[in-house]
């Protein structure tokens, strides 16, 4: 019988153990989940549409029941854009980011997929619409749940979030 010194045997088991605990990996893309869901995709999406932006709803301040996207930051919507097409563009998109995608967006969490659709912006991208408006977030909310942006009268025109029904949130 081999004789070990216990502390070589905890080094071994502790080096095992330390090992065990790295081969999981690290998925620094997910923001982990919580009263919003997860950051990352749904499992249960279709295969066609597992690139397309995610678009909930979630209860959001003095707004109530409004369009959050995947990472439950609110969305809002441009009073100046018209005709389902963006006029945030520039110094507006950078303190209002479009909700872009790469497919077909996708409705979870009491989001309507009869009313989501897209639009091309001038640089080429396609933007995420619901009930016929662009969507966008704010800069200004620094974590999900925020509204700050709500009733802002910023680049030439009033930002509100969106209720399910595509009806305007806030005033």
């Amino acid at each position: 019988m081999i004789k070990i010194h216990p502390a070589i045997a905890a080094i071994v088991l502790l080096s095992g153990a330390l090992l065990f605990a790295g081969c999981g990996g690290s998925d620094s893309s997910s923001g982990g989940s919580g009263a919003y869901g997860s950051s990352s995709q749904s499992t249960t999406a279709p295969s066609s549409s597992a690139s397309g932006a995610a678009v909930a709803v979630a209860g959001v301040g003095d707004a109530g029941k409004v369009l959050v996207d995947s990472k439950g930051f609110t969305l809002y919507y441009f009073e100046k854009d018209e005709g389902g097409k963006s006029a945030c563009y520039d110094a507006c998109a950078k303190v209002w980011p479009p909700l872009t995608t790469s497919g077909a967006p996708h409705a979870m969490s009491g989001a309507q997929a009869s009313k989501l659709g897209t639009t091309k912006r001038t640089d080429g991208t396609v933007q995420v619409t619901y009930a016929g408006w662009p969507l966008y977030t704010y800069t200004a909310d620094a974590k999900p749940g925020e509204d700050n942006g709500t009733d802002i009268d910023s680049f030439g025109a009033t930002w509100y979030p969106l209720h399910p029904n595509g009806e305007k949130a806030g005033e």
